[in-house]
């Protein structure tokens, strides 16, 4: 059913596309087939990896077949879009049959350039975003407190041991206080991506690394990625917490662990266990990988909220129905009954869909200041 899901748009492209153009028909079957093999990337991901989530071609193959596989999915929007304008101008006047050609060649390059344009911003190392967030009872001596939030980074044959470096490179470059990492370091088993997170050992920051599980950390051996990250420098707060202390004054770091637990039989989260013992009125940050649960969060009285987990939405418009599954919060800064939610973008990107368009993934620099 799951591929069957992903051929739909290659049909549709097919038979409301392809077939109309005045070509011969030998032309249109062998692209058929070459858009077919695209339409299942997800498919060979499988037989290569024995998941969807970690495909292990090399770089340029995974690329080209995320390149195409985009390329389908706008070409179909965009078919559906001049289908449905043909029937309203239909209403009204006669349309030219060879004008509707003409638009299928137009928005075969529209699909085309976008695809390509959407996996080079989805595959880059991505840019410095600052953001200042406010807190009310800040104390004056964490004013200016910079983190660096990683998030997303998806290590895997797409993103690898050069890209992590890259990235490592430019997060230490930025100064801060601390750097967090909220989940989906990576994709793929420890044995296969040992060299590619070997960098991470590199992060630092006055008051440390920190790292909370995303629901990719269940997918590809928890039990052996978590030893490993914190071999590499990380601390894990897995429902667990940190104290920051200066000038007598504390904030505290907060992390949790992801829902998909669940289904790996390991702790969900618990924002209960991992504030219990933390230092009273010390304003708290949560890192939490998934954004749906912000308002509990505000509820107990966290003053910010750190999240990933949904790229931003990946595409304008798509973002929408990324929002509706995760609590209306999708991508950036919201205010959620007093407390500061922030979602990044990501700082990489599933291998099986990296296509980013007016959602750009973001090396993200975050400064506290008081009210």
């Amino acid at each position: 059913m799951f591929h069957l899901v992903f051929g739909l748009p290659w049909l549709y492209v097919i038979t409301r596309f392809l077939l109309p153009l005045p070509w011969t028909g030998a032309v249109k079957i062998l692209i058929s087939l070459v858009l077919l093999i695209a339409s299942q990337f997800h498919f060979w991901s499988r037989l290569s990896s024995g998941s969807v989530f970690a495909p292990e071609f090399p770089r340029p193959i995974i690329i080209l077949f995320n390149w195409a596989s985009g390329a389908i999915l706008l070409l179909m929007v965009f078919q559906l879009a001049l289908d449905l304008a043909t029937l309203i101008a239909l209403v009204f006047w006669h349309v030219d049959a060879a004008i509707l050609i003409q638009a299928r060649y137009a928005i075969g390059i529209i699909a085309i350039a976008l695809a390509i344009w959407g996996t080079l911003q989805a595959i880059r190392v991505p840019p410095l975003r600052d953001v200042t967030i406010i807190v009310a009872n800040l104390p004056e001596a964490f004013a200016g407190y910079r983190l660096v939030q990683l998030t997303d980074l998806h290590i895997s044959r797409l993103f690898p041991r050069r890209w992590t470096s890259a990235v490592v490179a430019a997060t230490n470059r930025l100064g801060a206080d601390l750097i967090v990492v909220t989940g989906d370091v990576i994709d793929g088993s420890l044995a296969k991506r040992r060299l590619d997170v070997e960098p991470l050992r590199g992060l630092s920051a006055p008051d440390g690394v920190y790292l909370i599980p995303g629901n990719h950390e269940y997918l590809s051996g928890y039990d052996q990625w978590m030893p490993h990250l914190a071999s590499l420098g990380m601390r894990i707060l897995a429902n667990a917490h940190a104290a920051f202390t200066r000038d007598g004054d504390a904030i505290v770091l907060a992390g949790v662990t992801d829902r998909s637990a669940r289904g790996a039989n390991k702790p969900l989260p618990d924002l209960k266990e991992a504030l219990a013992g933390a230092p009273v009125d010390a304003p708290i940050v949560l890192l939490d990988h998934e954004p749906g649960s912000a308002r509990d969060a505000a509820a107990r009285g966290v003053a910010v909220q750190l999240s990933g987990h949904t790229h931003g939405g990946m595409i304008w418009g798509l973002d929408r129905l990324v929002a509706r599954a995760n609590g209306g919060f999708v991508s950036g800064r919201y205010d959620v009954d007093g407390m500061t939610l922030y979602v990044n973008n990501g700082t990489g990107i599933w291998p099986g869909f990296a296509l980013r368009l007016g959602r750009p993934a973001e090396l993200t620099r975050i400064t506290l200041r008081r009210a």
